[in-house]
């Protein structure tokens, strides 16, 4: 019997009073849409995200460590022009292509210092 069908979203955390820089970050750069809260979950601050199938929920934490190891990890369709993006905004991005054979792929930090990972196949 298989139990899991599929992930519905990942979570990361940030900071309480920082929506406007998740928003710059995940809306603005990497051109995710926000998506509503719930009223009850709304309350909490924090925003959620999504792009395809890619659902991305962000949420306080106090107090806030960021994730340095742990990550989600997007499917892109241009890494190198994301990586330009990315890059022009003043943000670090590490190269790791040859570790995982026909996987292109590197990591940044969102504005809290969460990493997160940007495949190609």
């Amino acid at each position: 019997m298989r139990m899991i069908t599929g992930i519905d979203h990942v979570q990361v955390a940030m900071p309480g009073g920082q929506e406007a820089a998740v928003r710059d970050f995940y809306a603005g750069l990497l051109g995710m849409s926000e998506v509503a809260k719930p009223p009850a979950l709304a309350a909490r601050g924090g925003c959620w995200f999504s792009s395809g199938a890619a659902v991305l929920h962000v949420g306080v934490e106090e107090p806030f460590a960021p994730a340095k190891k742990a990550h989600p990890a997007f499917l892109v369709e241009d890494l190198d022009d994301l990586e330009r993006t990315l890059l022009g905004a003043g943000h670090e991005c590490v190269r790791a292509d040859d570790e995982i054979p026909g996987v292109r792929r590197f990591h940044t930090f969102d504005p809290f210092g969460n990493r997160i990972e940007f495949q190609q196949a």
